[in-house]
């Protein structure tokens, strides 16, 4: 597996289990992100699921359980929905750099990909089984397995009801046009737009509503913000859901050489939530004053936008900074 995605350009953060994504220069090439190219987050072995003989689990906080195989999914209402994926981790490179965090993957700025998802909205399936009035979370369990503190552990996330609820949320099995990949969840996984990637739980084998948030320790301890003074994960500051407005920078590299004159800076940015990306700045002397940058994407809620701007460089070392904004 990891010769292949090597081959076109991957680089891998961690063997086993493998992580890795593309050069962050070639995430901006194009709109959409090519599934070859898209990054792979895991935290266990990528498992082999027979599609023909498996069954999305429904429980919990419901009227009545539901077991459906894929063709019952693909025969519901299908909905298409274009939405980037981050991992929560994504640049923590540079985080690093001002505080170390111990045993977590130094992503660059290509944890990040955007593709059009198919599958079923999840609040239809929700609907067929029918919910308690006392239900406000809704939890997603892998059938991988996953290792958190040494213990073996199926990978799980949960999500307000609220926004399992909304038309976007899908359980997706197909990626870009094609069934969904193996690497990326294959035969199904949670799609949450707005939501830091962890969210949308791959090798989706169980839905379980719930009167309160998901006890597994992917939720419970780690994907949590590090409080001030603490020493990182696990962490007993606040769940990530919502991903924050970010930008990147992809080309050129930190450290590059260039020469004085006019460059091309490009990179992406992402509004995270319901909204859109607004505007981009890029700055090319530390953040004192701003330029506007060029974005090269109509807005579009849950997904995000590249952009570039043409500067002026000096000789000498210079520091390029940019900056993005939201829009509702």
């Amino acid at each position: 597996m990891a010769t292949s995605l090597e081959s076109v350009g991957l680089r891998v953060r961690r063997q086993t289990p493998f992580n890795a994504g593309p050069e962050p220069e070639a995430l901006v090439e194009g709109f959409l992100t090519a599934n070859p190219q898209f990054f792979a987050r895991n935290h266990g072995a990528v498992p082999e699921i027979d599609a023909d003989t498996f069954r999305l689990r429904i429980g919990g906080r419901v009227h009545q359980g539901l077991e459906l195989s894929l063709d019952a999914l693909r025969q519901l209402p299908a909905c298409t929905v274009t939405a980037t994926l981050q991992c929560a981790g994504n640049r923590r490179r540079e985080l690093s750099a001002i505080r170390p965090i111990p045993d977590e993957l130094e992503w660059g700025a290509e944890a990040i990909g955007t593709a059009q998802w198919r599958g079923a909205p999840l609040r239809d399936v929700l609907e067929l089984a029918g919910l308690a009035p006392d239900a406000s979370h809704v939890e997603f369990l892998s059938l991988d397995r996953a290792v958190f503190e040494g213990a073996p552990v199926s990978f799980g996330a949960s999500i307000p009801l609220e926004k399992a609820l909304a038309p976007e949320v899908l359980l997706a099995y197909e990626m870009n046009g094609a069934p969904l990949p193996r690497l990326h969840g294959g035969p199904l996984r949670a799609v949450v737009p707005g939501y830091i990637g962890a969210r949308s739980v791959k090798w989706l084998g169980r839905i379980e509503v719930r009167d309160a948030p998901s006890t597994n320790p992917f939720q419970a301890q780690a994907y949590r913000l590090v409080r001030a003074g603490g020493e990182g994960v696990p962490a007993t500051g606040i769940s990530l859901g919502e991903a924050p407005v970010t930008s990147a920078i992809c080309s050129p590299a930190s450290g590059d050489a260039l020469r004085p004159g006019r460059s091309v800076i490009r990179g992406y940015a992402y509004a995270g939530g319901d909204r859109t990306v607004g505007r981009v700045e890029v700055s090319v002397d530390g953040g004192r004053s701003f330029l506007p940058a060029r974005l090269l994407d109509p807005p579009s809620r849950w997904a995000w936008s590249r952009w570039s701007r043409e500067v002026d460089l000096k000789p000498g070392l210079q520091e390029i900074v940019a900056r993005a904004f939201d829009a509702c």
